[in-house]
């Protein structure tokens, strides 16, 4: 289990005690600071807009006033903060040819939530299903195609999320909401507006990182509204604590790379009436990166045969191109019928594209090159009714029920070019063009009467994954064509909530998550050497049952929330497990080595997580107030007996802000606990025996954010991270890398620290 050091346990209940402390020293408030909490807001966790009081989940709101003061620049300043949420990025140290290697290939790969990660957290936006991540050999693409500039609110719910969504809820999902017009045109200072906006520019000192953006808005009559918004972004390599600049393999400082992105986000609202309202949606995000991976070249002296010494890498480059593109139509009724109070559709295309092209200059001059493309292109379509009910003077009944509907193309082609005295490449696709349907219906009624909510769930999902085509499928296995799949998975959830008094709630929910396979995993196939990839028509659905208790509490200037958490997955998909070969002898071009993604792991996670804010004191010109996150997990694979590896160490965060009219402070305390070697389930890294896998030690981090209101409508963020500089990693980017220090060609740990000290600046302007 990942532990905190036995003060930083011994903290927590004096921590917490002092937060709910009544504010008895406190200077007595006025009215106009005396306020409480704001309720937050959200749509994720119903698929309507509620209080999260009101919901048995466990969930986090950031709007946009949060990650301003935060200066969150991309989706791993998001998670910096919350407990057993957290975001991996490996530093670009892949190679494009040769052994297969993606190690940071794919920058910001991807939300992980209580251990669980990958595809099996949904990423979404404005209810609009995101590309998923894709990785095979050399070439892996992330989950990051999405520009915060564009967004005024995330929210993520935590534990499984099928009996709403679907497929790749398993772990939790995240929901990135886009700005709408009446954001610019109804600011509280400024009152009802024709034309409104706001525009930012910023730095970020970790990748020497410029972005620059302007949203407007306007009021063309009483029933058109529009929002036109536009950004750009240009950085380069994230920084590190490394100090060896060598050009070659013990290279520990970044390779040079230089990143640029754009966005645009278009919208155009329209109430014809009291009754719809209307909204249509144009959002581009393209981002472009290109580096030159010094970190890959052989290092001398150069030993072994001509031919060995000709083979090696003299120079190394990659450039990767992101782009999505979405249209979307969404119309909200209110019918006031016997069937439904309100309605909501929801018509979406999206289009995205990823390509990374690669070159490998050999020492004998031989140019390798690789171009690869992955491309999803689908519809989603939705519709909802929901319904109040009255059934007795005690009781009430919210009902939601509704359809979904998706359909999407997936597609992969591999190309490039090797030179004699190397066989001719031939491009090839590793699976078929794909498409990938789901079709559910779904019913979820919330019973509520006195101090109890009684919200049971049920959905039904279809889902079918279709060969579309096989040119260029390579290889073609003794001429077996690919295989189609299909099925269907049914996700019910129970949940209930009890408000014991005004300020205490108490929850409980049992669910129940699914996750459809890839038609990559399915159909994926190659044979190289001495080694042949199978596909597997015959993969089953990964599912999870979950069981989660909460307490909620909400006194007059202070938010508690704590949630344990216990999680039993079946049927998890391992990717290309090692099955050995045929008759049980040494590799060869006759027997060669099988490799097949099954279904094998049985695994429980279980943890808990406490999050508290609170206003400690009311100062004359200000309140100073506190905050507090701590989560833990851990788990294991119950058909090993052997720990979850994969599992982050124990997180503490403790802030401290102080709020006046004119400029707020920030401080922030973030303490990583060590990931201990009996939290793996081998000392040594993959497929070693002799390698030791390199274990980050405890770490703890001072970071300081300030904002001062120079005018009503102009803003100036201020945020030194890492004050203290202090040399840490972190476990998700390192998990798999030795630590042998005389290791030959082996990447040194120094290359995957964290950056260090570093200031962020930015502006904000309304207008």
């Amino acid at each position: 289990m990942s532990q905190l050091p036995t003060f930083s346990l011994k903290l927590l209940p004096l921590l917490i005690s002092l937060m709910c402390a009544p504010q008895a020293q406190a200077q007595p408030a006025t009215p106009e600071n005396n306020v409480p909490l704001l309720k937050e807001v959200l749509v994720s966790g119903t698929r309507t807009t509620r209080f999260s009081d009101d919901m048995p989940l466990s969930t986090d709101v950031i709007d946009q006033t949060s990650m301003e003061a935060a200066q969150a620049g991309d989706i791993h300043d998001l998670a910096k903060t919350l407990p057993n949420v957290s975001i991996k990025r490996a530093p670009a140290r892949y190679g494009v040819t040769g052994k297969g290697n993606a190690v940071g290939a794919d920058g910001n790969a991807g939300f992980s939530i209580r251990g669980q990660s990958g595809n099996r957290v949904l990423m979404l936006v404005d209810g609009v299903r995101q590309p998923r991540s894709y990785a095979n050999g050399s070439t892996a693409f992330g989950r990051d195609s999405v520009d915060l500039g564009l967004v005024k609110q995330v929210e993520i719910v935590r534990g499984p999320s099928s009996a709403l969504y679907g497929s790749d809820g398993l772990a939790g999902l995240v929901n990135f909401i886009t700005l709408e017009p009446a954001d610019l045109l109804t600011e509280a200072h400024r009152g009802a507006q024709t034309l409104g906006g706001k525009a930012w520019l910023s730095h970020s000192g970790d990748d020497d990182g410029t972005a620059a953006g302007v949203a407007v808005a306007g009021r063309a009559s009483d029933s058109v509204q529009w929002l036109l918004s536009v950004g750009k972004h240009s950085a380069h390599e994230m920084s590190n604590m490394g100090t060896n600049n060598a050009a070659n393999v013990d290279r520990t400082t970044p390779n040079p790379q230089s990143l640029q992105g754009d966005s645009l986000l278009g919208k155009l609202v329209w109430q014809p009436n009291a009754a719809s309202t209307h909204r249509l949606t144009l959002e581009h995000v393209a981002k472009d990166s290109a580096v030159d991976l010094l970190s890959s070249r052989a290092k001398p002296p150069f030993t072994g045969t001509l031919a060995v010494q000709n083979a090696l890498t003299a120079a190394e480059s990659a450039t990767q191109t992101m782009t999505r593109d979405r249209l979307s139509w969404q119309g909200d009724y209110r019918l006031q019928s016997r069937w439904a109070d309100k309605l909501q559709a929801h018509l979406s295309w999206q289009d995205s594209d990823a390509h990374e092209d690669g070159q490998t200059v050999r020492r004998d001059a031989g140019v390798r090159t690789r171009q690869t493309s992955y491309q999803e292109r689908g519809w989603q379509a939705s519709v909802q009714a929901d319904k109040t009910l009255p059934m007795s003077a005690q009781w009430s009944q919210l009902l939601s029920y509704g359809a979904d509907y998706s359909a999407t193309d997936v597609s992969s082609l591999t190309q490039g070019f090797d030179p004699a005295p190397l066989t001719a490449f031939t491009a090839r696709r590793y699976f078929p063009d794909t498409r990938d349907t789901h079709q559910a219906l779904f019913i979820q009624t919330e019973w509520i009467g006195g101090a109890w909510s009684l919200t049971p769930g049920v959905r039904v999902d279809q889902y079918a994954i279709d060969v579309l085509s096989q040119a260029g499928y390579y290889p073609n296995l003794s001429n077996t064509p690919a295989q189609s799949l299909s099925g269907s998975a049914t996700s019910p959830k129970l949940a209930v909530l009890y408000r014991a008094t005004p300020q205490w709630s108490v929850y409980g929910q049992w669910a129940k998550g699914f996750r459809a396979p890839e038609g990559q995993q399915v159909n994926s196939a190659l044979e190289v050497s001495t080694a042949k990839l199978l596909p597997n028509p015959n993969l089953k659905p990964e599912e999870s049952r979950n069981l989660e208790l909460g307490l909620k509490g909400r006194l007059h200037l202070i938010r508690l929330d704590a949630a344990v958490f216990t999680s039993r997955y079946s049927n998890l998909i391992q990717e290309k497990k090692d099955l050995g070969t045929a008759n049980g002898l040494a590799a060869s071009v006759t027997n060669p080595t099988l490799f097949q993604t099954v279904n094998i792991d049985q695994a429980s996670i279980s943890g808990f997580e406490v999050k508290a804010h609170a206003d400690v004191a009311q100062l004359q010109h200000g309140k100073l107030a506190a905050s507090l996150g701590y989560g833990q997990t851990h788990g294991s694979n119950l058909t090993t007996g052997l720990p979850l590896s994969y599992l982050e160490p124990a997180k503490l965060t403790l802030g401290l802000a102080y709020t006046s009219a004119n400029w707020d402070v920030s401080i922030s305390v973030q303490h990583h606990a060590a990931k201990n070697a009996n939290e793996i389930d081998s000392l040594y890294i993959p497929k070693s025996t002799s390698l030791l896998q390199f274990t980050p030690p405890a770490s703890t981090t001072l970071d300081m954010h300030s904002q001062w209101r120079m005018r009503k409508n102009l803003r100036l963020n201020l945020g030194v991270v890492n004050l203290t500089n202090q040399k840490y990693w972190n476990w998700s980017d390192v998990q798999g890398l030795a630590s042998n220090p005389a290791a030959p060609l082996l990447p040194v740990v120094d290359a995957y620290t964290q950056p260090g000290r570093h200031i962020n600046l930015s502006m904000v302007m309304d207008f």
